[in-house]
């Protein structure tokens, strides 16, 4: 594994990771791990890419915000479609940083406002919608296509486990369908891998079609994520990567298997290349790392590339 992960710096992080993979897939190892027992979890938003100034879902539920708001006038005086008009993105940002302070009066708001952008829709005319999204969106501040935000280190360790057997997921608050377009092109992970937030379903008969309900069948994070790993692989995780306090159950979910990894992404990153440095809603994690035997990710000195490289962008 010498030329293994090129985007991330020689130290104490790369060498735990190539050393733990080593470990896990060498026979004849102690720590040695089955094929099918070589599961990875990897939270998205602040983990595989950027979720800064906010996170990328809420940039296209903004356009469907927008649109219902000049629909229905009366909805511009209410959030989060106040926002959305205004383009007041300080209250969607400060709405997810009380989530992971454990205040969820605002996050309850923007998740009602959610449900009923996607409601009635069939679940293909959703995937259009998203589709159409992505070739169009660009970053908020850096100005380049979603595909090259994401965090090129990480993109190159989930290569690596692939290389050595390992089934990769993601397991994210972010709503599940709307990763789904995007996880096999951004990181190689397939469709079926992806575990996220649920918006509620039914079949249509009539019309032959699976449909969005106007309310949320579960939002995935904090202790639901270990629940939700469980149902859909039957397992422990031996590797999960997370950034935020609500990765925590999943991290120590993972570390109950006799040989584990848990990685916390940590944007301490001062350097002026597009991922600003920031720590709210980490605090309770960063804190714990060191308790919990976390490997901490300096995106600052671990990462030597941040993103893409510029050849590369769109």
């Amino acid at each position: 594994m010498s030329e293994a992960l090129p985007s991330w710096r020689e130290g104490p992080t790369r060498a735990a990771i190539v050393e733990f993979i080593d470990a896990v897939t060498t026979e004849g190892s102690p720590d040695f791990v089955p094929p099918e027992g070589r599961v990875a979890v990897f939270d998205n938003d602040g983990t595989l890419w950027t979720e800064k100034p906010m996170v990328v879902q809420l940039h296209y539920v903004l356009q469907q915000w927008k649109a219902a708001a000049e629909a229905d006038p009366s909805l511009a005086e209410k959030q989060p479609y106040q926002a959305a008009v205004s383009g007041d993105l300080a209250w969607l940002g400060a709405a997810v940083d009380k989530h992971y302070a454990g205040d969820d009066s605002d996050l309850g708001l923007i998740i009602a406002a959610v449900s009923a952008a996607s409601a009635g829709s069939s679940v293909e005319e959703y995937e259009a919608s998203v589709a159409a999204f992505f070739r169009d969106a660009r970053h908020m501040t850096m100005d380049r296509s979603y595909a090259h935000t994401v965090y090129q280190p990480m993109v190159e360790l989930i290569r690596l486990l692939d290389a050595h057997d390992f089934r990769t997921y993601i397991v994210s608050g972010g709503e599940r369908d709307f990763m789904r377009l995007i996880a096999q092109d951004y990181y190689g992970i397939p469709t079926q891998r992806v575990v996220g937030t649920g918006l509620g379903l039914e079949y249509d008969a009539e019309h032959n079609v699976v449909r969005y309900k106007s309310a949320l069948a579960f939002f995935d994070d904090g202790p639901e994520k270990p629940v939700r790993i469980w149902m859909r692989t039957g397992r422990r995780p031996i590797l999960a990567a997370g950034n935020s306090n609500g990765d925590v159950p999943m991290l120590r979910f993972a570390q109950g298997n006799p040989r584990s990894l848990a990685l916390l992404v940590n944007h301490d990153d001062d350097t002026d290349r597009g991922d600003a440095p920031y720590s709210k809603g980490a605090e309770k994690a960063i804190e714990a790392a060191p308790a919990h035997g976390f490997t901490v990710i300096s995106v600052r000195d671990d990462w030597s590339q941040v993103f893409p490289a510029d050849s590369q962008q769109g």
